[in-house]
């Protein structure tokens, strides 16, 4: 399969991979193998807006799922992704970065990015890892349901109101995940 294009499930199937099937499976084959599985397909981020994604990139339900390289061009014609410096280890196997798409100046949108990276310590002494190994990325993107218009959701304890933004929402769902994860070991 060629970059550019999408895989489409057939019905019934809903493609839901955990964080560690992401890297493991996904991003280590793509890295390591000359033959790698393509269901996820190649897409150059700078050319596409979040919303441009369906029919592009894997889609089940709201998340899309595609390769890019590294260090391509996070910019598209009108906004940015910019990184929200929340990075989340996945075991030994790699890491995770939040991103968020910024229109324009700087409005921040409701569409998040986990750019999925291999861990460079994993990398190290594996035969079949050269250089290349380093230049992909998993994008798995989605847009950020809000309860109100706007960037910012507001939540109210008895008589103290305080307002919580998209972005600290997921901020505080970071350590939600955490529990669960470690649920799931037990």
């Amino acid at each position: 399969m060629g970059s550019e294009t999408s895989v489409k499930l057939p019905p019934g199937f809903y493609f839901s991979p955990t964080d560690e099937e992401l890297v493991l499976h996904f991003l280590y084959s793509k890295a390591s193998l000359p033959y790698y599985p393509n269901i996820i397909p190649q897409l150059n981020l700078s050319q596409h807006h979040p919303w441009e994604l369906y029919g592009k990139a894997l889609s089940s339900g709201n998340q899309h799922y595609f390769f890019t390289e590294e260090n391509e061009n996070r910019s598209s014609e009108n906004g940015y992704w910019k990184e929200i410096g929340v990075t989340k280890p996945i075991t030994k196997l790699g890491i995770k970065k939040y991103l968020v798409f910024n229109l324009g100046e700087g409005t921040e949108t409701s569409w998040v990015m986990e750019e999925y990276h291999i861990s460079e310590s994993e990398s190290q002494g594996r035969p079949n890892f050269d250089e290349s190994w380093s230049k992909w990325v998993l994008c798995k993107v989605y847009e950020k349901k809000m309860s109100q218009e706007g960037a910012s959701c507001c939540y109210s304890d008895d008589d103290n109101e305080s307002e919580v933004s998209w972005l600290d929402q997921v901020f505080m769902s970071l350590d939600d995940d955490d529990d669960l994860d470690q649920t799931t070991l037990h």
